[in-house]
């Protein structure tokens, strides 16, 4: 496995980079990354962007807003924060679950004085407050897990900008995101700053995957990922998209995340079809959202289109079943 440790702090680039890096990924290989973010929202796959961000600080504070290409919700990132990227080929993803890519954080906490805990969604706590958020993404053969360590952040600013969504923090019994978060810093052992922790996370990682070795980042995959950067990561279209008006909207809050699926109707039948949350999943949701084009807008007939898809696969945790039953209030829970 390789580990490639740089210095860009432009989350485009470093949004890109993974992407090249996991399109490009052969047998045998692997990548391990240690990187940073200016201040910036990275944004879930599915979410719908302009719902998930305080949009007036975000304007005057110049925070870059970007979507990554895996689920889950939207996080804060400024340099006070600490991300670990893993790639790597894994046939059957099921194999590696959240814990085992987690390990090395949670051994160097331990190192320095500090006891991890999981919660429910795996995102990883200090005393009942989550300082580490991770998404996974899976695709043919390939898979990425990446995460963050809140270290020393701004967790004033992660509060003001993320628009907090009134219905989840309900759902779960708090008022805030302030609340919920903290840092690893005041945990750890005195005196201990980013660079140290960020070493004592290396040499875990080294110790987990044997054959760890540093690498530059190669001029080629730089220059694939700084196109990519201007062409996908840099873009309205990509990271904020166009969300148009619509007839239909159910949601519901699973124990596996939120999912929010919008729906126009003309004539009686499905015309368009838009699927938000911050639930994970793989491939291409748009797929799945496309199903449903010029189907007629009853339950059987919803029904009788996604009973043949692996619904599970596009939001993990959901089958056909309950996704046709939300559209029509038909939920059992």
């Amino acid at each position: 496995m390789r580990f490639i440790e740089h210095e860009s702090t432009d989350p485009r680039f470093n949004l890109a980079l993974e992407e090249v890096l996991f399109n490009s990924l052969e047998e045998g290989e692997g990548y391990f990354l240690l990187w940073q973010n200016e201040p910036s929202i990275i944004v879930g796959r599915f979410q719908n962007t302009v719902e998930e961000i305080n949009e007036g600080i975000v304007r005057e504070k110049g925070i870059h807003v970007i979507r990554r290409i895996s689920g889950g919700g939207a996080v804060y990132h400024d340099l006070g924060n600490l991300n670990f990227t893993f790639i790597l080929r894994m046939e059957d993803t099921q194999k590696l679950d959240y814990r085992e890519m987690t390990e090395p954080v949670a051994r160097a906490l331990q190192e320095l004085g500090a006891g991890a805990c999981y919660n429910s969604r795996n995102d990883l706590l200090l005393d009942g407050l989550k300082f580490s958020g991770n998404a996974q993404y899976a695709r043919k053969g390939r898979f990425l897990h990446h995460g963050t360590i809140l270290f020393d952040s701004d967790l004033d600013m992660l509060g003001k900008v993320l628009q907090a969504d009134p219905e989840k923090y309900r759902s779960k019994g708090v008022k805030s995101v302030r609340s919920r978060v903290t840092n690893v810093k005041p945990f750890i052992r005195e005196g201990v700053g980013l660079e140290e922790f960020r070493r004592h996370i290396a040499a875990f990682a080294s110790d987990r995957w044997t054959g760890l070795r540093k690498v530059p980042l190669d001029d080629d995959t730089r220059a694939r990922a700084d196109k990519l950067a201007e062409e996908k990561y840099g873009t309205w279209d990509w990271n904020y998209g166009i969300s148009p008006d619509f007839d239909v909207r159910k949601q519901c809050r699973f124990d596996f995340g939120k999912v929010d699926i919008r729906l126009r109707i003309e004539k009686g039948k499905i015309v368009e079809c838009r699927v938000f949350g911050d639930f994970f999943g793989n491939g291409d949701i748009g797929s799945l959202e496309a199903s449903l084009k010029g189907v007629s807008f009853t339950l059987e007939d919803v029904q009788e289109r996604v009973s043949g898809i692996r619904v599970g696969h596009y939001i993990k945790g959901l089958d056909s079943k309950v996704f046709a039953a939300l559209l029509f209030d038909q939920m059992s829970v």
